[in-house]
């Protein structure tokens, strides 16, 4: 498997190389060089992007948009046309190969923020399965202070921080110093276990 990048100038940056041994530079108008069960990572700072990865997917290739300012609405339109994966252009070289490993395994790799997001939208849909009163009343709940609930409600709807300080009216500081506090008294490692304790709760709590 070869891993080709495709970039406004053809370099190729010191991480990249660190992450994989068979790498090269291509340029947008040499896609048919690009084999089956290659990977193509390709920045957003390519105007043509948009039109190469549906390309570059037919031709069997995984592909792994890169972009030096991630947005979640990016990120599923570089989904929805074909991309395996979506991760900041400054990513680690640990967090290069991890990908990788996902994408050409089959898995979609995107942020955790972003797949927080997906999970919402889905507990939003499985909640029209369960009883109505089954999330009423929520122990969890109970363990925290009024702010930190609702900092906690925000999240498992798929807030972001920097949403959550919007809709709070607090800085994104405060916002992760209380997700801080949710996370050690709920027992829970990350944002995305909080959205598999609390979804169903918070979609009852917004209705």
């Amino acid at each position: 498997m070869k891993h080709w990048f495709i970039t406004t100038d053809g370099s190729l940056k010191a991480r990249w190389k660190k992450a994989f041994q068979d790498i090269a530079p291509l340029s947008a108008n040499a896609c048919h060089q690009v084999a089956k069960g290659d990977l193509v990572w390709i920045l957003t700072s390519v105007n043509e992007w948009p039109m190469l990865v549906p390309l570059l997917a037919e031709r069997g290739a995984a592909v792994v948009v890169m972009s030096y300012n991630p947005d979640d609405r990016e990120a599923l339109n570089a989904l929805d046309l074909g991309a395996r994966g979506y991760v900041h252009t400054f990513a680690a070289s640990e967090v290069l190969s991890q990908v990788s490993l996902v994408v050409t395994n089959k898995g979609v790799w995107v942020g955790q923020e972003l797949l927080a997001k997906v999970l919402a939208g889905s507990f939003k849909a499985l909640q029209q399965r369960v009883e109505p009163d089954r999330y009423q009343h929520s122990e969890y709940l109970a363990l925290l202070s009024e702010r930190e609930r609702g900092v906690a409600l925000a999240v498992a709807r798929g807030a972001t921080n920097k949403e959550v300080a919007r809709q709070l009216d607090i800085t994104e500081r405060t916002v992760k110093a209380h997700m801080s506090a949710i996370f050690k008294k709920l027992a829970v490692r990350d944002r995305l276990q909080l959205i598999l304790k609390l979804a169903p709760v918070a979609e009852r709590v917004s209705q």
